[in-house]
């Protein structure tokens, strides 16, 4: 008896690790992503796992910290996402950061190549249908608007709300060398022993009050009511 495929709505991190995790267990898997098709007001590409706020998995220390455990636990799991990150990791202390772009064209390109993965590029605009007969929603806080409204009336929940900030952007060439300097976060060294991971900027209080106001005063993107 063949098995009926799992439908998993969503290619971000969630939806392309049960994607691999499902699909290595024998499983077929649907990712339906409609990024594509349709855009977001976050994302840049069309590529999976498309990281669109912090290039940085937190802590990768699974000795002392709860987070490394976990990211443990994913390798151990054969963690699609994990394993990735390691790939296209890049210089961020003891914590695990990653290429962006490198990042998310190998989530790609393994989900692509994977024989028991159909990913179809289209825009979920409802609760699945019943001869869907697994399906996981997995879109994250960049729902489509249809789909968000869907589960609303679903679930009868009204706060469906996700708040988040991404870094401002510095560049490299304002700033003073001669005061700032290079150190990871309490000394911990990152892969090849690098101690010196990010750049560190003192400042006073004035300086301090006085970079929020630049900062607020900005250039910012758009918001989605």
């Amino acid at each position: 008896m063949s098995i009926k495929p799992i439908h998993i709505v969503g290619g971000g991190m969630a939806g392309s690790e049960a994607t691999w995790q499902a699909a290595n267990a024998g499983v077929p898997v649907i990712l339906h992503e409609m990024r594509g098709v349709k855009g977001t007001d976050a994302h840049q590409t069309d590529m999976l796992a498309e990281l669109v706020c912090s290039n940085s998995f937190r802590s990768d220390d699974h000795t002392s910290n709860a987070v490394g455990v976990l990211h443990e636990e994913m390798r151990r799991a054969n963690g699609l996402i994990i394993s990735t990150a390691a790939e296209h990791q890049v210089p961020a202390g003891s914590a695990l950061a990653v290429d962006r772009e490198g990042f998310a064209e190998a989530v790609t390109a393994k989900l692509e190549a994977h024989p028991n993965v159909t990913i179809v590029r289209e825009e979920i605009t409802g609760i699945p249908p019943e001869d869907w007969d697994s399906v996981i929603i997995a879109t994250g806080p960049l729902t489509s608007i249809s789909l968000a409204e869907a589960i609303h009336a679903h679930t009868g929940e009204d706060d469906l709300a996700f708040f988040d900030a991404i870094a401002p952007i510095v560049y490299f060439d304002s700033i003073d060398m001669n005061k700032a300097w290079r150190q990871s976060r309490y000394d911990k060294p990152g892969p090849g022993g690098d101690t010196a991971a990010y750049i560190n900027c003192p400042l006073s209080e004035e300086q301090y009050n006085a970079f929020i106001d630049a900062l607020i005063a900005g250039e910012k993107t758009e918001f989605r009511d």
